[in-house]
C-alpha cells in the first residue's frame, strides 16, 4: 500500500486498470496496490484521464463537476466571482463545482454579443478581443449589417459586438444627417419593415409633382415616383400637384352690359399646371387667382357689349376670354386648354320682353308662309281652270271627279226613269249650270 496526500485546492482521482475508482479531496490516503490517483488544481479545467464517459459514470465524480456543453454554433464565456477568466469553444467542458464562485454564458456566434459587463473592460482580454469583430456607430450615422450577403438589421449609433467565424458579416454606413438617401441602395433593402424607424418614403404619382422643403426651405422637385428619405433631426415637406387636366366652374357671375342690362354667366374651363415652382412658389392659391382672372375676363367682355350684341357674340365669348388669359395664366404656372359658355341668365322682365318679341316674330313668319300657301293654291285652281276650258274631255272628266267624291258622303240617291243618269246627277249637284 502507498499512502499519499492530497493538498488543498486539490483534488484526485483515482483510477485502476482505467477505471475510475473515486475522488480524493484534500487529506491523507492508503492506496491501495494497482491503484493511481491523477491530481488537478480545481481553479483549473479539468483535463480528464480517460473519456468524459467513463470519467462521468463514477457517481462521486459526477457529483463535484460541473459539464459546460458548448454547441458547435455556440461559444462560452466562464466568469469566477464575476470576472471573466476565459472564452470556450464548442465541446464539452469539465470544472470542479465546489471550488469557487463560477457560472457561465453561452452566446450564439450567428447573433450580437450582448455582454452584462462593460465592454472596454472585456476587450481588455486578448483572447475575447480577438474573437469578436467590435463596430462604432457614431452619432448622425447609421449602419447596415449583411449577413452573408442578405440585409438583416440596421444599427443606429452605439457599440456592437459580433462574433466571427460563423458568419461572415459586412457592415456598411452611412452619414444620415443628410435626409437624402443615396441612390445606390437597394430599394428593397430601403422597404425592408426594420427600417421603419429610420426610413421615410414619398409616393409620387404619374399625373402629379412635387416641391421638397427641408427646414422651411425649398429643395428640389420630386418626379413620379417613389423617393426615400432619412429619419433625422431635418422636418421635410413634401407639396404634391396634380398636373392631370382640371376643370374650373365660374358660376352664378352677375354683370351688367353695355346698356345696364343686369345678367347671370355660368362659365367654364380647362387648365393644367405646367410649372409648379410658378405655381406653388410664386403663387399664393393660383386656383383663386385663376378664378379670379376669369371673372375680370368676363366683365371686360360683357360691359363693353349691349345685350343683342351679346347674345349674337356669346359664341366669342370663349376666344376673348383664352386670349386675355394667355400671357396671364403663363405667369401662374398654368395653362388654359379650353373654356366656354355654358349659361346666360336673363333677368324675369327681359326674358318675358324677349318671349313676347320671339312669339310676334313667329306669328309673322306663320302668317307670310299662310299667305303664300293660299297664293300658291289659287295659282293651281286658275291653271286648273284654264286647262279645262281649252279641253272639254277633261271639264267632264273632273265633273265625273267630283260627282264620285259628293257621293261617297251620300247614303241614298233617288232618280227617275225619265231621263240620263248622268245628267240628273250633274243637276242634283249643280255641276255643269
Amino acid at each position: 500500500m502507498k499512502r499519499i496526500k492530497i493538498n488543498e485546492g486539490t483534488a484526485g482521482i483515482v483510477l485502476h486498470d482505467g477505471e475510475v475508482k473515486g475522488l480524493l479531496k484534500a487529506g491523507k490516503y492508503w492506496l491501495m496496490p494497482g491503484q493511481e490517483v491523477k491530481r488537478y488544481d480545481m481553479a483549473e479545467r479539468l483535463d480528464p484521464p480517460v473519456s468524459v464517459n467513463i470519467l462521468l459514470r463514477n457517481k462521486e465524480v459526477a457529483n463535484a463537476l460541473r459539464v459546460v456543453d458548448v454547441k458547435e454554433e455556440q461559444v462560452a464565456l466562464r466568469f469566477e466571482d464575476g470576472m471573466f477568466k476565459e472564452l470556450l469553444p464548442s465541446g464539452r467542458h469539465l470544472y470542479w463545482d465546489d471550488f469557487a464562485n463560477i457560472s457561465f454564458t453561452l452566446c450564439d456566434k450567428s447573433q450580437a454579443f450582448v455582454p452584462n459587463k462593460p465592454i472596454n473592460t472585456l476587450l481588455k482580454h486578448k483572447e475575447l478581443a480577438e474573437a469578436l469583430e467590435v463596430i462604432e456607430v457614431k452619432d448622425g450615422h447609421l449602419t447596415f449589417r449583411y449577413e452573408e450577403g442578405l440585409f438583416k438589421e440596421a444599427l443606429p449609433a452605439g457599440r456592437y459586438l459580433y462574433w466571427k467565424g460563423l458568419v461572415r458579416n459586412e457592415f456598411v454606413t452611412y452619414d444620415i444627417k443628410d435626409s437624402k438617401i443615396p441612390d445606390n441602395i437597394n430599394k428593397q433593402v430601403l422597404n425592408h419593415g426594420s427600417l421603419d424607424k429610420y426610413v421615410r418614403f414619398f409616393e409620387i404619382q404619374p399625373y402629379e409633382k412635387a416641391l421638397l422643403y427641408i427646414d422651411g426651405e425649398l429643395a428640389g422637385e420630386l418626379e413620379r415616383g417613389t423617393h426615400y428619405f432619412w429619419i433625422n433631426s431635418q422636418k421635410l415637406l413634401v407639396q404634391k400637384i396634380d398636373t392631370r387636366v382640371q376643370t374650373l366652374e365660374v358660376s352664378g357671375q352677375e354683370m351688367l352690359t353695355q346698356d345696364k342690362v343686369n345678367l347671370r354667366l355660368n362659365f367654364s374651363a380647362q387648365y393644367r399646371v405646367h410649372d409648379i415652382h410658378l405655381a406653388r412658389v410664386q403663387t399664393k392659391d393660383y386656383e383663386a387667382q385663376l378664378y379670379q382672372l376669369f371673372q375680370l375676363a368676363l366683365r371686360e367682355y360683357v360691359g363693353t357689349l349691349p345685350l343683342d350684341e351679346l347674345l349674337a357674340k356669346k359664341e366669342s365669348v370663349a376666344s376673348y376670354v383664352k386670349a386675355y388669359l394667355a400671357e396671364k395664366t403663363k405667369a401662374l404656372g398654368l395653362t388654359v386648354l379650353d373654356c366656354g359658355l355654358r349659361d346666360l341668365i336673363l333677368p324675369g322682365e327681359i326674358k318675358e320682353i324677349m318671349n313676347q318679341v320671339l312669339v310676334a316674330q313667329k306669328k309673322a313668319q306663320a302668317n307670310i308662309i299662310t299667305r303664300r300657301e293660299e297664293t300658291a293654291s289659287t295659282r293651281s285652281l286658275l291653271n286648273t281652270a284654264k286647262l279645262m276650258e281649252d279641253n272639254p274631255m277633261l271639264f267632264k272628266l273632273k265633273e265625273m271627279e267630283y260627282v264620285e267624291k259628293i257621293s261617297e258622303k251620300i247614303s241614298e240617291i233617288s232618280l227617275s226613269n225619265g231621263g240620263q243618269v248622268i245628267d240628273q246627277l250633274k243637276g242634283m249637284f249643280g255641276v255643269g249650270k
